[in-house]
C-alpha cells in the first residue's frame, strides 16, 4: 500500500520531499524517526491511505517497544482512529481487529509485556472507540498474571478515578470512559486484587470508586488526594 500520489505536508515540520516520496513507494521500509513523524501527524489529507502504507512497520516497532509515544499510548489509539480502519474493506478491517485483539491476548498473559497492559488498553480503546471487548476479554482470562497486570493497572489508574476523570485523554466520550472503566473495577476488581495479594490500601481506594459524594471524601481511608 502506499500514501495517496497527491498527498502532501509541510517541509518545515513534517519532514522534506524525499521523506514524503518514501510514503508513495510500496514496501520501502521507513527509518524509524520518519516512522514517527508520520504517524504523529494529525493533518494528512487521505489519513486512510498512510496509515495502510505504515501499519504493518508500525505493528512490527509497536510490539517490540521501539514506539515510545511522548504524550501516551493514546496518541498512537489516535492515529488508528484517525485513518477509519474500521471502515476500511473488510478484510483489511478484519486483519487489524485481528492484530489488536492478538497483541491484547498476549499482553495479559505475559507476566513481562513490552507495554505494560494498562497502556495497551488505551491503545485498544482510543483505536477502536470501545473499552468494552477489551475489558470483557480481561475478567474472562482468569490467571496470576492477568491479576497482577490488574494490580498494576489499579494503582496507575486510582487516582484520576477517584477524582472522576479519565486516565487519558480520550478522543470521543472520554466521560462515558470514564464511568465504563470505574464501574468495571468496582465489580470486578476487588476479588481478583484481593486473591492477588494486593494491599489494603488500593483495595480501598477501588472500592471507594463506587462511592459518590462527601461519603468518598469523608471515609477515614480517603486517600488524602488533592485535585
Amino acid at each position: 500500500m502506499t500514501a495517496h500520489p497527491d498527498e502532501s505536508n509541510c517541509e518545515c515540520h513534517w519532514g522534506s520531499a524525499e521523506d514524503l516520496a518514501q510514503l508513495k513507494v510500496a514496501d520501502v521500509e521507513l527509518d524509524l524517526d520518519l516512522l514517527r513523524r508520520t504517524w504523529r501527524a494529525t493533518d494528512w489529507t487521505d489519513k486512510a491511505s498512510v496509515l495502510r502504507r505504515i501499519l504493518p512497520q508500525l505493528a512490527s516497532a509497536l510490539v517490540s517497544g521501539r514506539i515510545e509515544p511522548f504524550f501516551g499510548m493514546e496518541s498512537v489509539g489516535l492515529a488508528f482512529a484517525l485513518g477509519g480502519w474500521q471502515l476500511w474493506p473488510a478484510e483489511q478491517a478484519r486483519s487489524v481487529e485481528e492484530f489488536l485483539r492478538a497483541w491484547w491476548a498476549y499482553t495479559l498473559t505475559d507476566p513481562h509485556p513490552v507495554v505494560p497492559a494498562h497502556d495497551l488498553l488505551v491503545l485498544c480503546a482510543e483505536a477502536s472507540g470501545t473499552l468494552s471487548p477489551w475489558l470483557d476479554a480481561w475478567e474472562a482470562l482468569s490467571s496470576a498474571v492477568a491479576d497482577g497486570h490488574l494490580a498494576q493497572a489499579a494503582e496507575q489508574w486510582e487516582y484520576d478515578l477517584l477524582g472522576d476523570q479519565l486516565p487519558w485523554s480520550a478522543w470521543e466520550d472520554e466521560e462515558g470512559m470514564c464511568a465504563e472503566l470505574t464501574a468495571w473495577l468496582v465489580r470486578h476488581a476487588p476479588a481478583r486484587l484481593s486473591a492477588h495479594g494486593a494491599p489494603d490500601d488500593l483495595l480501598h481506594r477501588i472500592r471507594l470508586l463506587g462511592v459518590t459524594g462527601a461519603d468518598r471524601w469523608d471515609d477515614p481511608h480517603w486517600p488524602g488526594h488533592r485535585y
